[in-house]
């Protein structure tokens, strides 16, 4: 069984940074792929960035590419995701998601019926 647990997020002006965190609790090895997504009222959840744990290949969506970084720290059981160059429409709950692969993480990494263990979410917001 995995648990995840987003400690805080938190509030910027655009043109910052904050830095999300994701504790995970129970086996996680390279068979898993770990996730942010996030959701804006009264839009879709959508995938923000993704990486494969242990192996540490990274995706991102188009939206964050260049801006948000997502990194892991085994030891620590911690994913983070790096946000710099905050803009007001990244204003949104941050959801931390894992799933187990067999195959890798690229395939899917944003598909959120995919992911079968999430956290409970972290409001960030940004104003201009």
């Amino acid at each position: 069984q995995v648990q995840l647990v987003e400690p805080g997020g938190g509030s910027a002006q655009a043109g910052g940074s904050l830095r999300l965190s994701c504790g995970i609790s129970g086996d996680i090895d390279r068979g898993y792929c770990i996730a942010w997504f996030r959701q804006a009222p009264g839009k879709e959840r959508e995938g923000v960035a993704g990486i494969w744990s242990g192996v540490r290949n990274q995706y991102y969506g188009t939206s964050v590419k260049g801006r948000f970084t997502i990194y892991e720290d085994n030891y620590k059981k911690m994913v983070y995701l790096q946000m710099n160059i905050l803009q007001p429409e990244d204003t949104a709950m941050y959801y931390c998601a894992a799933r187990k692969t067999s195959g890798g993480c690229f395939s899917a990494w944003a598909s959120r019926d995919e992911y079968n263990y999430w956290g409970q979410g972290t409001q960030v917001t940004v104003s201009s």
